[in-house]
């Protein structure tokens, strides 16, 4: 299975799970949600509380990451879920901007992102002598390589290890909520349908048939159609 198969499993459940949660909220939970004020209300068109907006429009007025750590940010992104013929890469979903969004929603990443980076370029430093946006897909694989496997990896790489997880989780979140990330799952939303009723081969199996009534006002969508 491709790498960019095994986090597409991974978190196949996780935004599913809260696609549908979303969408069990009854009607009665929407509307008594307080309205968004307009004047506090970001770019955005998601549907917000006016307190969640409050804090979403002062978040994006913040900025966290470094240009230098935002380049870095993007190398590694595309490295985890690169473009391929399917769909554009992490940093083409806008991975990046998410990441810098959710650390400060998210305060306690704050030091493990900023440490882990800090942490990249120092074994950049210590085996090309530079920083690791500036290194060559060659030598940032070969650093990835030795980061990305917690059970293969050596003692000495476990803030390495442990850094390029959260990496690798915030970049799948990210990815895999965006909508080219939801059109690669090949999600395409809820849809109205129509069951026939048990196949005949399966009611032969169990000695059981639908009734007349049933049939009339159960299983007659095809008497409809």
């Amino acid at each position: 299975m491709k790498r960019r198969d095994s986090i597409k499993a991974i978190l196949v459940g996780t935004v599913a799970s809260s696609v549908l949660v979303d969408a069990c909220k009854t009607a009665d939970e929407k509307a008594n949600a307080p309205e968004a004020s307009s004047s506090t209300t970001p770019a955005s068109t998601i549907d917000r509380t006016k307190v969640e907006a409050e804090i979403e429009a002062k978040l994006m007025a913040e900025t966290f990451f470094t240009p230098h750590e935002m380049a870095t940010i993007t190398i590694l992104a595309d490295i985890i879920i690169p473009k391929d013929e399917v769909s554009g890469s992490a940093s083409e979903a806008g991975v990046p901007d998410f990441i810098e969004f959710i650390v400060k929603d998210m305060p306690q990443n704050k030091t493990p992102m900023r440490g882990g980076l800090r942490w990249l370029d120092l074994e950049s430093s210590k085996r090309f002598q530079k920083a690791f946006k500036d290194c060559s897909a060659q030598q940032q694989i070969a650093i990835v390589d030795d980061i990305a496997y917690p059970e293969k990896a050596k003692p000495e790489m476990k803030q390495g290890v442990a850094f390029f997880n959260l990496m690798r989780n915030l970049t799948s979140t990210g990815f895999y909520t965006s909508e080219i990330g939801v059109k690669d799952l090949g999600y395409i939303g809820n849809r109205p349908n129509q069951w026939n009723g048990v196949p005949d081969d399966v009611l032969k199996q169990y000695g059981l048939a639908y009734t007349e009534k049933e049939l009339k006002e159960c299983v007659s969508f095809d008497a409809k159609a």
